[in-house]
């Protein structure tokens, strides 16, 4: 529904796949789309996120609401964890995540976020910036043993 719909249509009426995966419960809500290239049921937001990993080479946030800062926000969790490490990237049209992006330069700032973390989340407002970007992805990482350290030694 909403953007998510729209672009799905677009890409299919341009000849491209378009994979779904939705928890049951909201499929009863009747809010998925019929017309996928592929639709995968599961049981929960948890297991979508899992599947949308396996499924996926690269995570792109558009604007939209707490859904969309919920799976931002887990995937770059992931790649701080190096439970993964896959681009997520933030496409900012006409500065939709200006005030998201001041409030992560913020907990860099106040050392809440690494920077090394922080610089991993690309955004660009131009999509083919964006996409290049994407495709050139080489994530900065930390020092685990380092970072662990610093932290337990309050240093952080």
């Amino acid at each position: 529904m909403g953007l998510m719909h729209v672009i799905a249509e677009t890409i299919l009426n341009a000849g491209g796949k378009v994979i779904g995966v939705m928890p049951h419960n909201l499929i009863k809500r009747e809010v998925a789309h019929n017309g996928l290239s592929q639709f995968h049921v599961v049981e929960n937001m948890a297991e979508r996120k899992a599947v949308m990993d396996r499924l996926s080479d690269a995570f792109i946030s558009m604007p939209g609401g707490v859904g969309t800062l919920d799976e931002l926000f887990e995937m770059m969790s992931w790649n701080q964890l190096e439970l993964i490490s896959k681009p997520v990237a933030l496409f900012n049209v006409l500065g939709y995540y200006d005030h998201l992006l001041a409030f992560l330069d913020h907990s860099v700032d106040q050392r809440f976020v690494k920077p090394e973390h922080r610089v991993n989340l690309i955004s660009e407002s131009d999509e083919n910036i964006l996409l290049d970007k994407i495709i050139n992805y080489i994530p900065v990482k930390v020092d685990g043993g380092k970072w662990i350290k610093e932290l337990k030694e309050n240093k952080f």
